[in-house]
């Protein structure tokens, strides 16, 4: 491979959704192909530099962020193949989410869960193991079959449950750090609808048949509302009755106006002035309860415009109750004051080694902070209670944790070292966060 680089670059700044992590006058490569893409890895490699690939920047975290060679995906975005038949999607690593989605509608089929926003790109959703909820299914780096990798040296390697299976294993949650995915295969299923139920129920209920809850449910979650006894709760169903979708006007009014206007209004009062955010946070549960049916990934992703910056935690299924009390007291006896509600949900476990369900069933907490506010003290709270339970963090979410602290939670976390050290012994596709969590 030419160490000449014959590729689209500019150099620019760059910073993620949230503004909290930004990169001034970086070297920005905007490669189309796969050969591109080994154009600018073997390029670092003849110059010492470093490489990071970037999708559409909703990691808060700083596990995008380039040092030396940055690699926006955005022109990397293309359907290789479909099938049918055997229901597998072969797509380049750059698409998002939301475009996916639409091209597998229109070929009937759909992905078996998705997370709650659909902005990602699918190589950035599954580096950074985000999930969705349901206890019968696992996270989307567990939907991937295949993947092409454009290694250290830029050569590309192609792995699946049949070949380079620890590299395959690894690769699916690798945090960008051994190598640049090309492609991915994926395993879909057939399109389907979900019949939704919102309501807001009163939280000690909740937890009070929680278990209920999480398995009569294809996909549960809920909201706790801060220093209210209320959660916002949402159960969605597979169903073969029909779409019946919120009429435009409701969707607008439920989805887009309150959800994102309205909420945003109360999110930029309270960070004026937080002594209201306890009366604000009473208009939450008044929404009441909501029933329809439409197609899954319409309901599964929803619009976020209000801004914000996110921790979130994987623990044990089982220790859930407990530890969501355990925030909801330090949040009463803290004095903080929280605009966003509380999110939990839940996953089966895997056996992707930096996967957060690696090998346990796994429920998630995840807290947020209205952008512009300091998340530090809340966040590291949390965080403190969570370690409690073995907590893993979402590796695109806010957290605290280095090597150091982290090894112990993961079963096979030496495996991915092992590969690692094998892929990318001079640290190519490494940072500050990643050599911060997995170690130099």
């Amino acid at each position: 491979m030419t160490t000449e680089i014959e590729v689209e670059n500019r150099t620019k700044n760059w910073s993620n959704w949230a503004g909290n992590q930004s990169v001034k006058r970086i070297c920005q490569y905007m490669p189309k192909s796969e050969v591109e893409l080994q154009r600018v890895v073997a390029f670092a490699a003849a110059n010492s530099l470093r490489v990071k690939a970037v999708g559409s920047g909703h990691s808060f975290t700083s596990v995008a962020l380039a040092e030396d060679v940055l690699v926006d995906l955005s022109n990397y975005d293309e359907v290789v193949a479909v099938d049918r038949q055997a229901k597998t999607i072969t797509v380049q690593s750059g698409i998002q989410l939301s475009k996916l989605n639409e091209i597998l509608s229109q070929n009937g089929l759909a992905m078996q869960n998705l997370g709650d926003i659909a902005y990602q790109t699918i190589a950035g959703a599954i580096s950074t193991s985000t999930h969705g909820t349901g206890i019968k299914f696992s996270g989307l780096a567990n939907q991937i079959i295949a993947m092409r990798v454009v290694l250290a040296d830029a050569t590309v390697v192609e792995c699946s449950a049949a070949l380079n299976v620890d590299l395959f294993n690894c690769a699916r949650v690798g945090l960008g750090a051994l190598g640049l995915i090309s492609t991915l295969t994926i395993q879909v299923v057939a399109a389907f609808n979900l019949k939704v139920i919102e309501e807001p129920m009163r939280v000690d209920d909740v937890l009070a048949k929680l278990d209920h809850h999480v398995t009569s449910n294809d996909h549960f979650e809920f909201f706790w509302v801060p220093h209210t006894g209320w959660a916002l709760t949402k159960r969605n169903n597979r169903t073969d009755q029909p779409a019946q979708p919120m009429s435009r006007i409701s969707n607008w009014y439920s989805k887009t106006l309150m959800e994102n206007y309205a909420f945003g209004a109360l999110c930029m009062l309270g960070r004026a002035k937080p002594a209201f955010i306890p009366k604000l946070a009473k208009a939450l549960p008044s929404s009441g309860r909501s029933e329809y049916c439409d197609v899954s990934y319409k309901v599964f992703a929803s619009k976020r415009i209000v801004r914000f910056y996110e921790m979130e935690y994987a623990i044990p299924r089982e220790a859930c109750e407990e530890a969501l009390n355990r925030v909801r007291r330090m949040v009463e006896d803290s004095g903080f004051f929280l605009n966003f509600p509380v999110e939990v949900r839940f996953t089966a476990p895997d056996e992707i080694p930096l996967s957060t369900a690696s090998n346990r069933e796994s429920a998630y907490i995840a807290v947020h902070i209205y952008k512009g506010m300091n998340f530090v003290p809340y966040f590291k709270e949390v965080e403190s209670i969570m370690n409690s339970y073995q907590g893993r963090p979402h590796w695109g979410k806010l957290h605290f944790q280095n090597s150091h602290s982290l090894a112990s939670r993961y079963p096979q976390w030496d495996l991915f070292q092992k590969v690692r050290n094998s892929v990318d012994p001079n640290r190519r596709f490494a940072n500050q966060y990643v050599q911060n969590v997995l170690g130099d």
